[in-house]
């Protein structure tokens, strides 16, 4: 397996790499930040610095909230059609602008420019969406029970709100917070990860372009996320978090929040189980599964991270599977012909390497893969590991990487029981031809989004969230993300 290496070139920036980094984006103007530091960008696949950013402070985040209130009433204010329209135009910029975003987050963030492409679509169809939704916010009107007063009851933007998204996707998860947060009537700050901030600036550029005014959405980058964050959620105009990230960051965000009782929505870790029963059709669960494990790498919390293949059909499958992923091609981003790119940083292959060793030391073996691979970038081949101990460390931790674990199961209620002993519960997947089962087994597994017979479980038109220690809310579909930006406020009237 060979990796491909290429240099940088900094006179060649196909892909406008250093557009974008010339400043925060507050009130709809590019400033630096408060203090002179900077935030050096790295391309995972050349471990070289692409661009810098500024690293902003307390300061940065109080004025970041006071141009989001500035903006607030006239955004509340505009007409359902003109919002709807101004979204629909970010949908079409995005699409024009599709192959410069791609390269774009494929350079920052390492992902295969394949994943890149498929991420810009999925992240553009958020504000088409919720473009077609901003004009659907309706209210209720009704007859008390007791006859004496009329219910009215209506729905109004929660506020200035505060998004925190991760570096897995680094467009993706922004529109999918900023585009219900707009078509709800609220103004947004957003803090995108450090590691990936190019997307998030490109796409405010965007946004501007596209009509969205001043101050409605704002952009901030730093690294120093606890007091900047901490001084954005002490501000009582500050009425909504919305954050996508790990458990651990998620808990810590909910007491900072709870400190002023700020309502929020927390898309959080996950551990999903792959489920295949031995009347699946093997074929079409191992492409199902090189989509649930192998889509960016398996760097994406609704990666499928545990995989219980049944018995009567576990070495033939594990066999076939083994197969394809040794032949997938490992390289750069950018590179048109990669399938697995690299890891987003040193610290990920690290972990990676410590799961393997660990569940190796427990009697798992190795079908393919399981060394990092010699020279630049952060790149860790695709794995497949057979024997794996339920107690080795992979089994309890998000792997996060291009590592798949294949447990033997026996019955129905053992892969239940299995796929439930874990304190996630975000995604998992089913694979049987007997559809009565997996309803079955659908309605036992406690997650908040179940795949059956399919690998792919994300859609902008479906709600997107996790129970247990997975988070609080959803994202997309019908009503359920424009609801998490609104109030309800009731009326009692009689006449």
């Amino acid at each position: 397996m060979n990796v491909n290496q290429h240099s940088s070139h900094p006179d060649h920036d196909p892909f406008g790499l250093s557009t974008f980094s010339d400043g925060l984006y507050i009130g709809g103007a590019w400033r630096p930040a408060a203090g002179e530091g900077r935030i050096e960008v790295i391309d995972p696949s050349t471990e070289a610095v692409i661009a810098s950013v500024p690293d902003a402070t307390v300061a940065d985040a109080a004025a970041a909230v006071e141009a989001a209130a500035s903006a607030a009433e006239g955004w509340r204010e505009m007409p359902p059609r003109k919002r709807s329209e101004i979204l629909r135009r970010c949908f079409e910029l995005m699409v024009e602008r599709s192959e410069m975003l791609a390269g774009l987050i494929s350079h920052e963030n390492g992902k295969a420019l394949r994943d890149a492409r498929g991420e810009v679509a999925y992240a553009a169809e958020f504000f088409r969406w919720n473009a077609e939704e901003a004009v659907r916010i309706s209210g209720e009107f009704g007859l008390a029970p007791a006859g004496g007063n009329r219910i009215v009851v209506d729905y109004q933007p929660i506020g200035i709100c505060v998004l925190i998204t991760p570096w897995n996707f680094p467009a993706a998860m922004a529109t999918r917070k900023i585009a219900p947060a707009l078509a709800a009537g609220c103004t947004v700050v957003l803090k995108p990860a450090s590691e990936t901030p190019l997307t998030a600036y490109a796409l405010a550029a965007l946004y501007e372009e596209a009509g969205v005014p001043p101050g409605v959405v704002n952009v901030m980058t730093t690294s120093t996320p606890g007091p900047v964050i901490a001084a954005m959620l002490d501000d009582p105009r500050v009425r909504k978090l919305s954050f996508t990230g790990s458990t651990g960051v998620g808990r810590t965000l909910l007491a900072e929040a709870a400190k002023n009782v700020i309502s929020c929505s927390m898309e959080l870790g996950g551990n999903a189980p792959f489920i295949v029963f031995d009347d699946a059709d093997i074929d079409a669960a191992i492409e199902g599964l090189m989509v649930a494990k192998m889509r960016n790498a398996g760097e994406a919390c609704t990666a499928a991270n545990r995989i219980y293949v049944q018995s009567g059909i576990h070495d033939v499958f594990a066999e076939k599977f083994t197969r394809r992923m040794a032949a997938l091609r490992v390289g750069p981003g950018v590179d048109p012909d990669t399938e697995c790119g690299p890891m987003i940083t040193r610290k990920a292959v690290e972990k990676i390497e410590r799961l393997v060793t660990d569940a190796i030391s427990r009697g798992a073996r190795v079908l393919c893969g399981g060394r990092s691979l010699a020279g630049r970038g952060f790149f860790y081949p695709p794995t497949v590991l057979v024997d794996v101990s339920p107690a080795s460390d992979m089994g309890c931790e998000e792997i996060f990487g291009p590592v798949a674990p294949l447990y033997r199961f026996e019955s129905e209620a053992e892969v239940i029981a299995a796929a439930n002993d874990t304190e996630y519960g975000l995604a998992a997947y089913i694979y049987t031809r007997d559809i009565g089962r997996g309803m079955r087994v659908a309605s036992k597994v406690e997650a908040g989004m179940i795949a059956l017979n399919r690998g792919l479980v994300s859609d902008p038109a479906a709600p997107f969230g996790g129970v247990k220690q997975s988070g609080l809310g959803r994202e997309g579909g019908q009503h359920h993300g424009i609801a998490e930006f609104m109030e309800a406020k009731y009326i009692a009237t009689s006449f």
